[in-house]
């Protein structure tokens, strides 16, 4: 297996913007206003995005209509 066929369980910003095909900075906006999926903030200052946080999050804003 390759890293580009395996799903991370942990996602970078960089990461999660490419995959919701946002800009970083709507991600840091969202962040800011306490509406971006929950993250992970490391010792080195990074910030990670839990798979299985994210899919919850994709989860909470469907829209059922």
């Amino acid at each position: 297996m390759t890293t580009t066929t395996v799903r991370s369980s942990h996602l970078t910003v960089a990461d999660l913007c490419a995959e919701l095909g946002i800009a970083r900075s709507t991600f840091y906006d969202w962040r800011a206003a306490h509406k971006a999926p929950r993250c992970i903030k490391l010792p080195n200052g990074g910030i990670r995005i839990r798979r299985v946080d994210l899919e919850r999050w994709l989860d909470e804003h469907k829209d059922d209509w």
